[in-house]
């Protein structure tokens, strides 16, 4: 009987012991960012847990690194991290430990700087694919790269291949991988290339593109791409390129960078210049306008649509901009907060994670009732467009100038 009590009582704790483990596990998750704007293609991470209260001595930096000239975001899987930068009109991917910023490997391909009214380099993100690492270059080099090794599988180039135009400020969006195809913001309504060779598969005119990545969506069984190109915003069949409708919008210097927000059977679209901002309803194959104002103009970076509110950077960079809480269905104001610049912020576990035009890092609440910042710190200085990425208790930054951080906010000493 006494063996028998001792059976119980260890299985007990067992038990115990796998439900604090299991009610953990429920608390604290983490996440990989294996694209531009996250695994929902929205700037919201489903990470938990992680720390947003900064000691009275900033984060912890937990390591840095130099990558050269650029704006290319960070994509995080598998204990890696990939970046982009230039140096010596050289575009480099490289692929970090995402621990401990130790070089794995990187590769180099031949493409010039394209400074234009600003420092140059890569703006696209690297998008990660079971085995595989799509690109797109501003001079218009689509390359897939190996995972395991950094080899080159194919590199196409649709400026000097193929003649699409570049547009003024060159090639920008990020790949967007569907099924078997990769897809790309060029000619008028984007590209898709074959992922097994980089053939064309489909394309649109050869025009000028707009600067923001194609976002997938779907409507009533249909799979959808929502693109904002050169003066509009279309829906795509993603299968063959078909439009399967548009809205026109003209913006300054044909800029339409910011991707759209989706909720539904609505579409959100916002550029900057003082364009504004605008509300659509799809009905079949077309689109319908909801409302129309100028609370809402993303020029550089995209904003986060969280429990039917709207969050982002309104304002010219360099001009003052400011962090903007709008609602939804009604376009309306519900606060703004200066001294950011323009920058540029993902969300959290209902957080907002921000990088200021300066470099500065901050955390604040994802409300509607009124702007609260948790803490701050200064990580990195010079001009800082890159929207910040948070995976597995780290935050990832860069700098135009390529400087690249990790901070740690897992809350572990």
């Amino acid at each position: 009987m006494s063996m028998l009590k001792n059976i119980k009582k260890r299985i007990d704790v067992v038990l115990l012991g796998l439900t604090i483990t299991l009610f953990c596990c429920g608390i604290v998750t983490a996440a990989d960012w294996p694209r531009w704007r996250g695994p929902e293609y929205n700037g919201i991470s489903k990470e938990t847990g992680w720390n947003a209260n900064f000691p009275e001595a900033g984060p912890k930096i937990l390591w840095e690194k130099s990558v050269g000239t650029g704006f290319s975001s960070i994509t995080i899987c598998d204990g890696k991290a990939y970046t982009m930068g230039n140096i010596d009109d050289n575009d480099i991917l490289y692929c970090f430990d995402a621990a401990t910023g130790n070089e794995i490997w990187k590769k180099s391909y031949s493409c010039p700087l394209l400074n234009k009214n600003h420092e140059g380099g890569p703006c696209a993100t690297p998008t990660i694919d079971g085995d595989a690492i799509y690109t797109f270059s501003k001079d218009g080099d689509v390359l897939r790269f190996k995972v395991a090794n950094g080899d080159i599988v194919w590199h196409k180039n649709l400026n000097k291949e193929f003649g699409f135009k570049h547009p003024t400020w060159h090639f920008s969006g990020s790949p967007l991988v569907m099924g078997d195809l990769v897809i790309v913001n060029a000619g008028t309504s984007g590209v898709a290339l074959n992922k097994t060779d980089g053939s064309i598969a489909w394309q649109s005119d050869k025009g000028v593109s707009g600067y923001a990545t194609g976002v997938p969506f779907t409507l009533n069984g249909q799979n959808c791409i929502a693109m904002m190109v050169s003066r509009e915003v279309v829906a795509l069949n993603p299968a063959t390129g078909d439009v399967l409708w548009r809205f026109p919008w003209k913006t300054s210097y044909d800029i339409n960078a910011a991707e759209p927000l989706i909720s539904g059977d609505t579409i959100f679209i916002t550029s900057g210049y003082n364009r504004g901002c605008a509300l659509l309803k799809i009905e079949a194959n077309k689109v319908t306008e909801l409302w129309q104002n100028k609370n809402m103009s993303n020029q550089v970076n995209s904003s986060v649509l969280l429990d039917g509110f709207v969050y982002g950077f309104s304002g010219q960079v360099g001009g003052g901009g400011k962090l903007t809480c709008l609602e939804f269905q009604s376009g309306q104001v519900k606060w703004t907060q200066g001294g950011m610049g323009t920058g540029s912020l993902m969300l959290a576990d209902g957080k907002l994670i921000i990088l200021s035009e300066a470099g500065k890092l901050v955390i604040a609440e994802a409300s509607p009732d009124k702007y609260k910042e948790i803490s701050s710190a200064q990580i990195l200085s010079g001009k800082c467009w890159t929207m910040p990425v948070l995976a597995n208790g780290r935050i990832y930054a860069r700098n135009a100038a390529g400087k690249f951080v990790c901070i740690d906010v897992s809350g572990k000493s």
